[in-house]
Parts: structure tokens; sequence; C-alpha cells
């Protein structure tokens, strides 16, 4: 049994972010979990650029891969995710991992791309404090060899 499912409602009650971005990348959808993650009102986000949470040192990068996309209308990163880091609102440093849709206008162009965005600063911590203690212990076999 198909059941008619309220998208802008489900949406706004998913747990990982979703934002959309036009042509140009002016955000243009930001749920609550953008709010909740980035820090940043949906008013304050409306019409701007994604430069607010992109560190400075990879903005060139980022909008490159970004006019590629919409230019070919083609991504890898629609099933594999991709993990970058990120900025919130007070300027703090996050690591992201997310996946692309790319969505596509009536002349079959690719008009924005939607991301679905996960906070996995923890997990990157975790990770990489348990990478520190894994090198120490190493070293300390090592010497004692």
């Amino acid at each position: 049994m198909h059941t008619e499912v309220d998208l802008s409602a489900l949406v706004a009650a998913v747990g990982d972010a979703v934002m959309v971005c036009d042509a140009r990348g002016a955000i243009t959808l930001w749920n609550p979990a953008c709010e909740r993650m980035f820090g940043f009102t949906e008013a304050e986000v409306m019409g701007q650029t994604m430069d607010m949470i992109i560190p400075e040192r990879l903005r060139g990068r980022h909008w490159e891969g970004y006019h590629q996309t919409m230019a070919s209308g083609v991504t890898k990163y629609g099933s594999d995710v991709l993990r970058v880091p990120a900025l919130d609102k007070q300027g703090r440093t996050m690591s992201i991992a997310f996946t692309v849709a790319l969505l596509h206008g009536p002349d079959g162009k690719v008009s924005a791309i939607a991301s679905v965005i996960r906070d996995e600063t923890e997990r990157f911590n975790a990770d990489r404090a348990l990478k520190k203690r894994i090198t120490e212990l190493e070293a300390q076999l090592a010497a004692g060899a």
C-alpha cells in the first residue's frame, strides 16, 4: 500500500541536516537539523552561499567541484560519502559527512544540489585519539624490543 508523504514535513522531521543550494550555490532550503548542527537560523542563511560553513582554506576547491558538478551533471557523492571539515556559527571546526542528490529542472539540466549531512565530530575525534594511542603504543613496543 502506497501512502502519500508530505515531503516538507519529512525534511523538517529528519535528524540529519538537509540543505539545498541552487545553480549559483545560494541556499534555498535549510531544515531544522541544519540549524541545530551549524547554529545558523533559516533566516540567516537563505539566499547566502555555503561559505559560512566552509573553512576558508577549502572554499576554492569546494566551488571548483560545485561548478563542475553543476556543468557536468555528474557526482560520485550521490552514493560515496564525503567527509570534510566545516564551521559552525561560532567558528568552531567540526567534522561532517554527507551525500548529495542532483536535482534537475524541466530542461533536464542540474538546477540544484541537495545535501544530507551528519555531524561526525565526536567519531572523528575518537578515531584520531585512538590512532594517536596506537602510535604511542607501537613506539613503546619498538623501544622495548
